[in-house]
């Protein structure tokens, strides 16, 4: 069933449309292009996951949605606007791009206090985030002893803090436990379920896998692909494992209906153009056995290193 848009409000209540746009962003560093012309929207009630090799252009590309990098020509959106037009923005858009851009003198609790003024957010909102993230129990604690997941986790509070219709994470799962990974998993999730948009950037394609129900992918500052973990898997086919007593009849049967098929070293049968079921289908039908029968479908992560080999700016001899 699909999720609600989610209508967020502002202390002036401005109604919100939750709607990432990039449009045709460039953004240069001297001679280096980090970003060039990228185009692309995020939607509500979804988990877009943006991925791409380092180097790629996706926290740049965050950091000009948020405002902290000029873009050098095109723009990015949120709701309609540039992040730096919002009065009070964290009741519009939370994000999470680096985890020790905190004060360690301070509490967890003091640093979500001033924040909050800022935005004009009730102190009891910081004891709900603290609370949803499972910081409650160190609320109080200095943040410079907290390890790299319990920062990361704070980070994800100071993104919900104005309860948000847009969210933002960079690699948010760096430094978490298995237990935190799962965590994470869920929370992406059901803000999604809630309406609200969430773009989210991994190195980590089994997350993504689990939590993505679309993908942006770059490379070196272009669009490859806007797709799903499934399409994008799909696009990467490794055709149907088939074995058979009947092996070179059964090439002929399904080379005749339009397959191609290759021949493994152990007499196993590769093909592709034919699904299960046709295969299956034909094989009865000339009188074959068969006794086994499996699609191969590519790994996302599988898919995602072909799709971005080329992009790659930086691969180790072993590949």
């Amino acid at each position: 069933m699909p999720a609600v848009v989610r209508r967020a409000r502002t202390p002036c209540g401005e109604n919100l449309d939750g709607m990432i746009e990039v449009e045709e962003l460039t953004k240069r560093y001297g001679a280096t292009t980090a970003v060039d012309g990228l185009s692309f929207q995020v939607k509500p009630g979804l988990v877009t996951g943006f991925l791409g090799p380092n180097g790629a252009g996706k926290s740049t590309t965050m950091r000009v949605l948020l405002g902290l990098d000029v873009p050098t020509s095109g723009r990015g959106l949120v709701n309609g606007r540039r992040y730096a037009t919002m009065r009070y923005p964290m009741y519009e858009v939370g994000a999470l791009l680096d985890a020790n851009a905190v004060h360690g003198g301070r509490s967890a609790f003091d640093h979500l206090r001033c924040l909050a003024r800022t935005n004009r957010i009730g102190v009891s909102r910081v004891a709900e985030v603290l609370e949803r993230v499972g910081l409650a129990g160190v609320a109080r604690r200095q943040v410079g002893g907290f390890s790299l997941g319990m920062r990361q986790r704070l980070g994800i509070a100071v993104a919900l803090l104005g309860d948000p219709g847009v969210l933002m994470f960079d690699e948010p799962v760096n430094g978490l436990d298995p237990e935190g990974v799962w965590w994470i998993r869920h929370l992406m999730r059901s803000l999604a379920a809630e309406g609200r948009t969430v773009l989210l950037s991994s190195h980590l394609m089994s997350e993504m896998e689990l939590t993505a129900d679309r993908l942006v992918v770059i490379g070196r500052g272009r669009l490859v692909a806007e797709t799903t973990p499934r399409e994008l898997a799909a696009r990467h086919d490794r055709g149907v494992l088939v074995r058979s007593p009947g092996a070179a009849r059964l090439t002929g049967v399904l080379e005749a209906a339009g397959a191609t098929v290759e021949t493994g070293p152990g007499g196993e049968l590769v093909v592709r153009g034919l699904d299960v079921t046709r295969i299956g289908d034909l094989a009865a039908g000339a009188g074959l056995a068969v006794h086994e029968i499996t699609p191969r479908t590519a790994s996302l992560e599988e898919a995602y290193l072909e799709l971005t080999g080329d992009s790659t700016e930086y691969r180790a001899g072993g590949r």
